[in-house]
């Protein structure tokens, strides 16, 4: 079998090495490792191949703590020490936006993190009965597979979510409707556990005496989704802690509901909010949008500094939890949020918003390249931009300093999925 040195990881955290001027990507190994391994595709250009033996391993391998990796998709990096994993993912950054889009910061940041363990305050786990008895499985699908891995805990859920894995499964195995349980999302609030099951028949009598006893038992709030995200409902208990999630150094909290898009990981969220202002510098009587806002992550801290803001997102109901947090937070006076759609972005419908001293952009996946590729000649001063796609940043990077003369100022990783690929980011530009 051939063998080869790791040079590098790329965005899917597997070993690169070459041979005859092909790129293999190696499963499992890590840069600085001699390895052996068998290719499982090849192409001209490059080759997809399964880690075999590691000949001489990196000082950065560890024993990976979850007995389930390797199997299961959760995780992709265990088997690196966490400091080691943030280095790569800040290396991974600064490969993106030279490689794609030819563009350097001034500045690199130090990478933002947290707690490598226990840290996933929101997940969603697909369930599938696996036997006539009732026997249920829950948790991610397997390593590239659409099989569910029959995981029995889980170190990166919180210790108290993971402990609820098997009872769940018992709780699931039980119901008259088993076999009409496709998945089961959790979120974690300030006050509350939130447990959505996505269950596609209606519940037995005894089906619900079972949720509410569990409920009580574990102490969470079941929420149930027969349909689609509008058909959604609170079940039990009715009367109840909020779910909710909080930034005290801005003195918010906001309201969501189980199935909203919120950060994964509340303590690098809080870190990268804060860091997000400082980059920013709202000052009192400025005006800023927040593009892609969400439910107001960035919106309301912003608005806590006196600036005027106005948050744009494409999801009509993050909008309207996010007027709620503004008055419940008493910020309404100083926040303005739309709904639109910013991937069909133009200049004429960015300039009818009116003109805007800074901007924070933090868009999903696909990036911004529309909304960046809109604006004018009175564009803001200075973007914050909030990645999750260090290649697609790369990409709206180019455009902002090739074609609109944003000075690239500074960018700088943010570790918010631990254990795996996802290389979160925070980049500055200002106009030059």
């Amino acid at each position: 079998m051939p063998i080869g040195i790791i040079v590098a990881l790329d965005h899917e955290a597997r070993g690169i090495t070459r041979q005859d001027g092909k790129a293999i990507f190696v499963d499992g190994a890590l840069p600085g490792e001699t390895v052996e391994y068998a290719s499982f595709r090849k192409k001209s250009k490059f080759e997809l191949a399964n880690l075999v033996r590691v000949i001489k391993p990196s000082n950065a391998r560890v024993e990976p703590r979850c007995p389930h990796f390797g199997v299961c998709g959760g995780c992709a990096m265990q088997h690196m020490d966490p400091s080691a994993q943030v280095a790569a993912k800040q290396r991974v950054l600064e490969d993106s936006l030279w490689h794609i889009g030819r563009v350097r910061p001034e500045t690199m940041l130090p990478p933002i993190q947290g707690e490598p363990w226990g840290y996933r305050h929101r997940a969603r786990l697909a369930v599938r009965q696996v036997s006539k008895d009732g026997a249920v499985l829950i948790g991610f699908h397997e390593w590239r597979s659409s099989y569910i891995a029959d995981i029995r805990s889980c170190d990166i859920l919180p210790p108290h979510v993971s402990a609820l894995l098997m009872p769940m499964r018992d709780l699931l195995g039980a119901l008259t409707v088993a076999g009409h349980v496709r998945d089961v999302e959790v979120a974690l609030g300030e006050h509350c556990t939130a447990v959505l099951l996505r269950i596609l028949a209606p519940l037995a009598a005894a089906d619900e005496r079972l949720l509410r006893e569990f409920a009580d038992r574990h102490a969470i709030v079941f929420y149930l989704q027969p349909k689609g995200p509008d058909s959604i409902w609170r079940f039990y208990p009715l009367p109840g802690p909020r779910l909710s999630y909080a930034l005290p150094e801005f003195d918010l909290e906001f309201d969501f509901k189980p199935n909203d898009f919120t950060q994964v990981n509340h303590a690098v969220n809080r870190v990268l909010v804060r860091r997000a202002m400082r980059l920013l510098d709202p000052q009192l009587g400025e005006r800023i949008a927040d593009m892609f806002c969400g439910l107001g992550n960035f919106t309301l801290p912003i608005a806590r500094s006196g600036a005027l803001v106005v948050g744009v997102e494409g999801s009509a109901g993050l909008v309207a939890r996010g007027r709620e947090s503004a008055v419940a937070n008493g910020l309404a006076d100083r926040v303005e949020f739309g709904v639109a759609n910013l991937f069909e972005c133009s200049e004429q419908s960015l300039a009818a918003l009116g003109r805007f001293d800074k901007m924070l952009i933090d868009p999903p996946r696909e990036g911004a390249v529309e909304l960046v590729r809109a604006l004018g000649k009175d564009a803001p001063r200075r973007i914050v931009y909030v990645s999750c796609n260090p290649g697609t940043l790369a990409r709206d990077a180019a455009v902002l300093v090739t074609e609109k003369g944003y000075r690239f100022v500074s960018a700088g990783a943010v570790n918010m999925f631990p254990h795996t690929a996802h290389v979160e980011s925070i980049a500055v530009f200002e106009r030059a």
